[in-house]
């Protein structure tokens, strides 16, 4: 494997196991739906503590899909978007690699089912 793939694996597994959890995945959602915000501004959407919305917000910063900007006092977080981007289009790629895959077998078998009949 080449260290660009590597590179890119890492990457999607980080951000498959940031997404793993579902108040994660919610946070992603608020973030997107609000532009930004700060960790106290979501725990009020989420029945889970402002510290545990930080230790979130800390994973989904290492996975490389929020950043964190200091305005005064408060750390506002944004949805960054590349990470998951290149996550959906390692996912792609793989759903393509199985349809080519599936439609071989579809072809082999409809081959195998004519030759039946020929005989």
């Amino acid at each position: 494997m080449t260290d660009e793939r590597r590179g890119v694996a890492g990457e999607v597994d980080s951000v498959l196991a940031a997404l793993a959890d579902p108040t994660r995945r919610h946070l992603l959602d608020l973030l997107a739906a609000r532009g930004e915000a700060t960790a106290t501004t979501l725990a009020e959407r989420l029945p889970v503590s402002r510290q545990a919305v930080v230790k979130h917000l800390a994973v989904l910063d290492a996975a490389g899909l929020v950043t964190g900007s200091r305005v005064g006092r408060e750390v506002r977080y944004a949805v960054r978007p590349a990470a998951l981007d290149a996550t959906a289009r390692w996912m792609a790629a793989l759903a393509a690699d199985w349809d080519r895959r599936l439609a071989t077998i579809k072809r082999v078998a409809e081959a195998a089912e004519g030759d039946a009949f020929q005989s």
